[in-house]
């Protein structure tokens, strides 16, 4: 007996709600720009004048990951969009740590090169998971296995003369009796400056326009650098030392403008373990090599309970400096960057706001797509 075939029509789809519509667009959205800003291009702003001039605060930037490679997240309980905290807040967190991956950097086209502005996580934060900690941009000057010293504040690489940006500013401060008007010290383009009553202003200025300040007739002098000692203003030189310049130990009697000798640890790079290179390196094995068992004492290495007398890196480190030389909390203070904590490379400019504008003149429209050198 032959049994009859029924054509089931289909009921017709049930047409989306606009709510369902807007929810399934945001989602989309949300994870489109989630993966375009983890592997190829992320935003970022400039909060602080360690770069300027080459980079001004309220500079917003696009930054490449494409170039040095994505590293894949190693805290993957975040928020999308968001990096630590939520937006406008200080102490709110954005992510949980229950669950930390082993983080893996994929091909990029590039090297970090030498003078490249570079994003990268502050490594002294060891209270947050790696790829959350604050990001920051400075340009690297020292490469793996560089060798690398700063003399009367001119930065030398394996003993030569290392390039100087277009735009670099050193620290100065002009003595005057008188008050300058704002506009003057626009015109020589000085933004940050602090008078000092009855003695005169300290700025953060590029070389040329210093030397036409020179000429004004209300400045009695110009000094480079300086410090303050018994009330005195004085220039910088090689007896000062500064206990906050890394490693952070007398031993080395280092400033910001007399720093160094010191050499920029390299993947594969071996080195002997003793009381100078311990006090240059030690940090940087017990926080950067991923060792989970290590000890130092006694001017001894302890690597999962076994003395070792030789030690070989793991990783490239790097040394990052601010072009603004003396306003810049760098690499000279906190030490070297890992590799697994470069972020990206610095391409353009997109906007540009001067925070100490008007309303209607906040727009830096010169600096608008410009590129970054």
């Amino acid at each position: 007996m032959k049994i009859p075939f029924f054509n089931k029509k289909k009921k017709p789809a049930k047409p989306k709600s606009k709510v369902r519509e807007w929810v399934d667009a945001l989602v989309f959205a949300v994870i489109a720009a989630t993966l375009i800003r983890w592997a190829t291009l992320e935003a970022f702003v400039i909060p602080t004048p360690s770069m300027e001039g080459t980079l001004l605060v309220g500079d917003y930037l696009f930054v490449s990951k494409l170039h040095y490679g994505p590293r894949t997240p190693r805290t993957p309980l975040q928020l999308p969009l968001t990096h630590r905290r939520f937006y406008r807040t200080e102490d709110v967190p954005a992510y949980l740590d229950w669950i930390q991956l082993p983080q893996v950097r994929l091909p990029g086209f590039s090297e970090v090169k030498r003078n490249d502005a570079v994003v990268f996580n502050y490594p002294e934060e060891l209270q947050y998971p790696l790829d959350l900690r604050e990001y920051y941009i400075k340009r690297c000057v020292g490469l793996p296995g560089d060798k690398l010293q700063v003399k009367n504040a001119e930065l030398y690489i394996n003993g030569e003369k290392a390039f100087v940006p277009e735009d670099i500013q050193f620290s100065y401060f002009i003595k005057t009796k008188q008050t300058i008007r704002d506009r003057v010290f626009e015109d020589y383009n000085i933004w940050d400056k602090m008078y000092e009553p009855g003695y005169g202003y300290r700025v953060h200025a590029e070389p040329e326009e210093i030397e036409k300040m020179k000429s004004l007739p209300f400045v009695d002098d110009i000094i480079f650098s300086p410090t303050y000692k018994n009330g005195q203003i004085l220039s910088t030189d090689s007896s000062d030392v500064d206990p906050a310049t890394f490693p952070k130990t007398p031993e080395t009697s280092w400033n910001k403008d007399f720093y160094g000798p010191i050499e920029v640890p390299k993947e594969g790079q071996t080195i002997k373990i003793n009381h100078d290179n311990l006090l240059m390196y030690g940090d940087v094995l017990r926080y950067y090599e991923h060792l989970e068992d290590i000890q130092i004492k006694n001017d001894k290495l302890y690597i999962d309970g076994q003395k070792v007398s030789e030690y070989t890196f793991s990783q490239d480190y790097f040394f990052m400096m601010g072009d603004n030389r003396h306003n810049s909390w760098d690499s000279r203070f906190w030490g070297f960057v890992p590799k697994d904590h470069v972020v990206g490379k610095a391409l353009f400019i997109w906007m540009s706001i001067n925070p100490n504008e008007s309303f209607l003149s906040k727009i830096r429209w010169e600096r608008l797509f410009s590129g970054i050198n």
